[in-house]
């Protein structure tokens, strides 16, 4: 029997890399093994997933030797950096959230070619600021000259991966099915007692996609080999507007729900931690919805990944949840 090449996953605990280990041993047949790499090698979740067959390798992101450490002997690494990652008052001192994940891209990179990765999938997302000037568009500056840190730094991290010639597919994600949940986005009561579905979208279309999907499309682009070596890949699993968000809520909890669209700058003056970028990066996915949703097409992704979850198949599986918030 052919020894199965090694996978190694950064954030093997966490929903992305999570999805991919769980991919890889889902395919008990296939032609991967997992190497599940963490910062906690004794959690719960690293625990499980070394009784279902995973190696689980202690690492961290801002250790360059453990990452060195971690991809050999490996075929290839999923990498991902977390942004919304938990900080000390130290850490948050020393530096800011998309420096972070500037230095860890930096980090894995550079790992990845001194172990001789044959290919890695890296998790990223768009860079906002040329489309916001090319739109003529001027939503706030945030720290260190970025629009919306969480994408334009992992777009800007692209570089570090090709600079130093590791085979590498960019993975563009999207927003999150779960957001609705963990972010308290899905339908709530207004005043009135009718559910609403508060959205700054306008009438634009939005791209969204399961966070486990993330990980299975990763695995078929591994699967597929070179072909997707150097190129980038959007990622989504529905392409849906406000108004029809609206109507798959209405229908899977079935009652009426409205779609009531606020503003960009209603957002940012929300006055919660990251109001101020969620309200740009929401303007982005609206002014640029033609580009960034036209980059993601959902036909070529189902070749990827089979699995592929629609919005609808996603809300039923967790109607429970989602009608606790009504």
């Amino acid at each position: 029997m052919t020894e199965k090449k090694i996978i190694a996953v950064v954030g093997a605990t966490g929903s992305q890399g999570g999805g991919l280990v769980r991919a890889i041993l889902d395919d008990w047949n296939g032609p991967f093994t997992a190497r599940a790499l963490t910062r906690n090698p004794d959690s719960a979740t690293a625990k499980d997933l070394a009784a279902r067959g995973a190696e689980v390798v202690r690492v961290d992101l801002d250790d360059e030797a453990s990452l060195r450490a971690a991809f050999e002997g490996a075929y290839g690494a999923f990498v991902v950096t977390n942004y919304r990652e938990q900080l000390t008052d130290e850490q948050a001192a020393a530096r800011s959230r998309a420096q972070m994940e500037l230095d860890q891209a930096a980090n894995a990179a550079r790992a990845a070619k001194a172990a001789g990765l044959k290919h890695v999938v890296w998790s990223t997302l768009e860079d906002t600021r040329p489309h916001f000037a090319f739109l003529g568009s001027e939503p706030p500056t945030i720290g260190d000259g970025y629009k919306v840190p969480h994408l334009d730094a992992k777009n800007e991290a692209n570089s570090y991966f090709t600079a130093v010639g590791v085979p590498t597919t960019f993975l563009e994600t999207s927003f999150f099915y779960e957001m609705f949940i963990y972010a308290g986005l899905s339908p709530h009561r207004d005043p009135d007692g009718m559910a609403t579905l508060t959205l700054p979208m306008g009438d634009s279309v939005m791209a969204l996609v399961a966070a486990e999907d993330i990980g299975r499309t990763a695995y078929g682009i591994f699967r597929a080999g070179a072909r997707f070596v150097g190129r980038t890949v959007g990622l989504a699993g529905t392409h849906a507007t406000g108004d029809q968000l609206a109507e798959l809520f209405a229908k899977v909890l079935g009652k009426p729900v409205a779609y009531r669209p606020m503003t960009h700058d209603q957002l940012r003056a929300a006055g919660f931690p990251d109001a101020e970028e969620l309200g740009n990066m929401f303007q982005f996915f609206t002014e640029a919805a033609d580009t960034f949703v036209g980059n993601r097409d959902l036909n070529l992704i189902r070749t990827i990944n089979p699995q592929l979850q629609p919005l609808e198949d996603w809300l039923i599986k967790h109607r429970g949840q989602l009608q606790s918030a009504l």
